[in-house]
């Protein structure tokens, strides 16, 4: 049997993005439907920063809180995932796990993050998000001063290796499959006291999530307490895709291009957070959902004053 909703806008993904424009919504007394599956990005992380006043926060927690505000302002969270998006402007349905829930919205706000394309290294899932990292203002702090691994794979290496260089005296590059180093970037390097290894990366040495060591084609093995990777941000277009969208290609991944507000070229389609810029923090994937919440208020009161006016008109 099939549950329908009715709502204003359905918000499909309960991230920070998500939750913010929902939020942002439901303050402003629209009827909204919140449709998440439980499976947040950061969830193997200990802890959210750079994430004001509440630094250091579990992410797991700042989503609890984030869901009991959301249902504070009438905001209806269904668990689930959205399996199928159809309609247009004024008439959309969001089609939970098969079937078992269809909603029909006026409006939505794409909140479906990303997916990380890992290095297909053995080791490197295993440790993700703990001591296998990417992002040195997310985790830097954590891995100050330790043994620090950069694992290369694209021509973002040298601005990898250069930002956690600033983090730890004791930072080696491995190639892997990056370019390899030109004579001025190897003179780069070795100004900066940066080891580069040239043979290719075998496996990750984990204990439990903790790297222990980085062993190399040959039979080379290097202890240290970090590795840093750069994975392939794949963003969940899907459902944009679906909805007559494209999505955009970047050398680092994809996403689903939006106005600075987060409208994008499919009338009555928002995106936020992730899904739309693979490089948003927390705290900027929250300002882009409270952005786009706004703006999505903003566009239904229009529709609604010209209805209004319309049926005045027509008295």
């Amino acid at each position: 049997m099939t549950t329908k909703m009715q709502a204003d806008v359905v918000v499909i993904g309960g991230g920070a993005a998500g939750l913010a424009a929902a939020i942002a919504l439901g303050r402003s007394r629209r009827n909204v439907v919140l449709v998440d599956a439980g499976e947040p990005r950061n969830a193997p992380a200990a802890g959210a920063h750079n994430l004001l006043g509440q630094e250091g926060v579990p992410p797991l927690e700042l989503l609890a809180r984030g869901r009991a505000e959301a249902e504070g302002y009438g905001v209806r969270i269904v668990s689930g995932s959205v399996t199928g998006a159809s309609g247009a402007l004024d008439d959309f349905t969001a089609e939970v796990d098969g079937g078992a829930v269809r909603v029909a919205a006026r409006r939505i706000v794409l909140a479906t993050g990303l997916v990380d394309d890992l290095p297909d290294v053995p080791g490197v899932a295993a440790a993700w998000g703990h001591s296998v990292l990417h992002c040195p203002f997310c985790h830097g702090w954590e891995v100050r001063d330790q043994r620090i691994a950069v694992l290369g794979r694209n021509e973002n290496a040298l601005h990898q290796v250069m930002l956690f260089r600033q983090l730890s005296d004791d930072v080696t590059f491995f190639i892997h499959d990056a370019p390899e180093p030109t004579a001025e970037q190897r003179e780069q390097f070795a100004a900066l006291g940066v080891r580069v290894v040239a043979p290719r990366v075998e496996r990750l040495v984990v204990d439990g999530t903790q790297v222990r060591a980085v062993e190399v084609e040959g039979g080379g093995s290097f202890e240290v307490d970090a590795v840093v990777v750069a994975p392939r941000f794949v963003a969940r277009t899907e459902l944009y895709e679906a909805l007559g969208g494209e999505r955009m290609l970047t050398p680092f991944g994809e996403h689903i291009p939006t106005d600075p507000r987060g409208a994008t070229a499919v009338p009555g389609v928002w995106a936020a957070g992730n899904s739309s810029d693979s490089m948003a923090m927390i705290t900027a994937a929250a300002a882009a959902g409270v952005m786009a919440g706004g703006a999505v208020h903003g566009d239904l009161a229009l529709a609604d004053l010209a209805a209004a006016v319309s049926s005045r008109s027509s008295r």
